[in-house]
């Protein structure tokens, strides 16, 4: 760990400047308590660094939660070993999932799905104890239930250590939550510019605890962790439907996980009450469960916390980009890609030169960096692997 300043901790042994530079600006918001915290993935974000644990009083940064509010993962470890996939062709599962699961930015079912149904009338009756009408934002935000989108987002099949299969994916609150999210970062940047205050960077503007606009934003961003959350769930459900009738047995839950890693809740730090957003960070509390990913061609963990206080209980999200998409499709071609992929059932297609292992940290870089903030439990290596362009 290398204490960058008194109010920033960095576990990140690669970091650039650039990232580096935009952690010191948020690290000097007067409301940060007692400091801000690096995560080994880090690397540019908007307006504060993807891998960071940013704890405030008084106030909070709608853009420092992200606009992917809720993002995370879940992971079912199943009864299935390799030998129950052995020899057998992986792309029709991989079909079976690609049309089982709407990807892709824009994409979303054509109707609800009896479970969908259940989750969509939850969300409703949370909304309206959260006091919004979240068809304000997205009309067809039910539809979005269930549904991947893009970019870094997956499903994949995975063995573990011992070839015991676990499913495992990616998303979070999709159109709906990012227009949440958008919305109330433009009102904290009204709020301060109406106060004439100036701020390092823009997207630093924040909200006010006490005032109508920081508890508006408290209770959508919660609903919207919530569909996520739920939204993670449903596409489980689908894929566990697809493993079962692609094996003709039905799929024992033995283990699950689901846990954010863009989001805020309310936790105690260092003897204060703080507003905790966790932008590309998860929960790592002594004994608690946690996925981080690699990449699309590498390896994923299964973790239990350490409860490190300094890193405020916290640890990476995944593997952090080392190359932007411009670069990386600058830097690869399709033939990187499918070297990189060997052995891996997946989508063959230009869409996932910018996903490429190589535009990503090292996830062993990674995870050496997260030693004192995680336990590894188990390490996961995908054998099948569905994403949206």
């Amino acid at each position: 760990m290398e204490q960058i300043s008194k109010r920033l901790m960095n576990w990140a042994s690669i970091l650039d400047p650039g990232t580096r530079e935009q952690a010191e600006k948020a690290a000097r918001m007067p409301f940060i308590y007692p400091h801000l915290a690096l995560m080994p993935d880090a690397h540019l974000g908007k307006g504060a660094t993807v891998g960071s644990v940013i704890p405030t009083l008084g106030a909070i940064i709608p853009a420092a939660v992200g606009v992917d509010i809720g993002c995370g993962m879940i992971a079912v470890r199943t009864q299935f070993t390799l030998d129950d996939f052995r020899d057998r062709p992986l792309a029709p599962l991989r079909v079976a999932i690609e049309n089982a699961v709407p990807l892709s930015a824009g994409k979303y079912n054509t109707r609800l799905t009896d479970t969908a149904r259940d989750r969509v009338e939850a969300l409703t009756r949370g909304a309206a104890k959260a006091g919004f009408e979240p068809g304000r934002y997205a009309g067809n935000w039910e539809l979005q239930l269930g549904t991947l989108g893009s970019g870094n987002h997956f499903i994949e099949v995975t063995l573990d250590e011992t070839g015991r299969v676990w499913l495992f994916l990616h998303s979070g609150s999709r159109g709906v939550g990012n227009k949440i999210a958008q919305k109330h970062i433009r009102v904290a940047y009204e709020q301060c510019a109406r106060r004439w205050i100036a701020l390092p960077d823009p997207d630093l503007a924040y909200l006010v605890e006490g005032e109508d606009e920081f508890w508006h934003y408290i209770r959508e961003m919660r609903w919207a962790q919530e569909f996520a959350w739920l939204n993670r769930e449903e596409m489980m459900d689908r894929v566990v439907d697809c493993v079962a009738e692609w094996t003709g047995r039905e799929v024992e839950r033995r283990e699950v996980v689901n846990c954010h890693h863009n989001y805020t809740e309310q936790e105690t730090h260092f003897g204060k009450k703080v507003w905790l957003s966790r932008k590309g960070a998860i929960n790592a509390e002594e004994g608690r469960a946690g996925l981080i990913p690699g990449s699309m061609g590498t390896a994923s963990y299964v973790v239990a916390g350490k409860g490190n206080r300094l890193a405020l209980n916290s640890s990476p999200h995944g593997a952090g980009r080392e190359y932007s998409r411009s670069a990386a499709r600058r830097a690869f071609d399709r033939d990187d890609l499918r070297k990189a992929m060997v052995g891996i059932e997946y989508r063959d297609t230009d869409a996932f030169i910018d996903e490429i292992p190589a535009a990503y940290k090292d996830i062993d870089v990674v995870m050496r960096d997260a030693a004192d903030l995680v336990e590894v439990r188990h390490t996961l290596r995908q054998i099948v692997n569905v994403k949206g362009d």
